[in-house]
């Protein structure tokens, strides 16, 4: 099957810049597509210097749609949101007070890839923090989602007035050039060990990079087997064992814990697999008022996601009486949950009236 690769450099323009991500984006384009992919063919799609963050989020939605391994190659630099103080990538136009509207939230690349398949996501990552946002990686992950294989670095600030290059892409990009993609492990290693050597041989300091290393779910991992069940289309067994492990986490820990409310989304993203919208949208409209009901706050990514998900699915409900019913429910909960696209709220009150006057 055809793979899929999207590399994506993004940093801001001016004085803001940490690191010159697009000089990596040629050395990238010369290694063959199915190299980069580690696949017989693939697509490439190139994402250099985007200035939208909702352009950036239509191609990486089609990249996660198309079936076949998926590789993602980013290159840029990470900051933080001033209202939530959250990781984005920020894109050509991002400012530290323009965070949130201009930058990439990174939880959207993780909402995007949670839906793929178990174990056929590959993430490479060349990345630089500015010295708020490395301070805050000291003691929070950053979240690429569980079913995927993460391999590559963050690099703190650099000196002032220096704008850093993504040695370590660079280094990806030219073990790839020789045409043999060795496994992601090993790449990585490898390009590791080349950036170590390149840096001695200047001069330069040992790195302080925060190393990203996360080899991707087990063949024994529940999601690998409910994925593999739903491929095959035993939908009502994907979901039965999801249950029970929901019921599981929810008995031991609560059913507002996030272990119990991840299973909770999986049921919601398996009804939407079996072409249940409507039981889809139900799950998410409890999650997310689970979510709140415990406390997080409506502009909370998770709180968010949930409803945007619920807000989805709910437009490809066919039945009218269910469509009113989940409606009503969607409606109260946009009014404290609009989320971050523009006229949410409207829409489904329009839609509401729209199937009041059907009767």
């Amino acid at each position: 099957m055809p793979g899929t690769v999207l590399l994506l450099a993004a940093s801001p323009v001016g004085k803001g810049c940490l690191v010159d991500a697009a000089s990596v984006l040629p050395v990238l384009a010369a290694v063959e597509p199915a190299v980069l992919s580690g696949t017989d063919t693939a697509n490439v799609v190139e994402l250099a210097d985007p200035l939208e963050p909702q352009a950036v989020l239509t191609r990486l939605r089609a990249a996660a749609a198309a079936p076949g391994p998926l590789t993602v190659y980013v290159a840029g630099q990470l900051q933080l949101d001033r209202r939530q103080r959250l990781p984005h990538l920020a894109l050509a136009r991002t400012t530290p007070a323009t965070v949130r509207y201009t930058a990439l939230p990174w939880h959207w690349i993780k909402e995007e890839l949670r839906l793929r398949p178990s174990g056929a996501t590959t993430l490479l990552l060349d990345l630089h923090a500015d010295h708020e946002t490395w301070q805050w990686l000291r003691a929070n992950p950053l979240d690429c989602g569980r079913n995927n294989a993460v391999h590559g670095r963050v690099a703190p600030p650099p000196s002032r007035r220096t704008v850093a290059a993504p040695a370590y892409m660079r280094a990806v990009a030219t073990i790839l050039r020789s045409g043999h993609r060795p496994p992601v492990d090993q790449l990585h290693q490898q390009a590791l060990a080349r950036v170590a050597a390149d840096a001695a041989a200047s001069g330069a300091p040992a790195g302080a990079d925060l190393v990203l290393t996360a080899p991707g779910p087990a063949a024994g991992d529940p999601h690998a087997v409910i994925a593999a069940a739903v491929e095959s289309g035993r939908h009502a067994d994907a979901d039965a064992l999801a249950a029970r492990h929901e019921l599981a986490a929810a008995h031991a820990r609560g059913p507002a814990s996030e272990d119990a409310l991840h299973w909770a989304e999986v049921r919601a993203d398996l009804a939407m697999f079996a072409g249940d919208p409507a039981r889809s949208c139900r799950a998410w409209l409890t999650v997310a008022q689970t979510r709140l009901g415990a406390g997080q706050p409506p502009e909370a990514p998770a709180v968010e996601a949930a409803v945007d998900r619920a807000h989805h699915q709910w437009g490809r409900v066919r039945d009218a009486g269910a469509a009113r019913e989940l409606g009503t429910a969607l409606a109260t909960l946009r009014g404290r949950v609009p989320g971050r696209r523009e006229g949410a709220l409207d829409h489904v009150q329009r839609e509401l009236s729209r199937l009041q006057t059907q009767g």
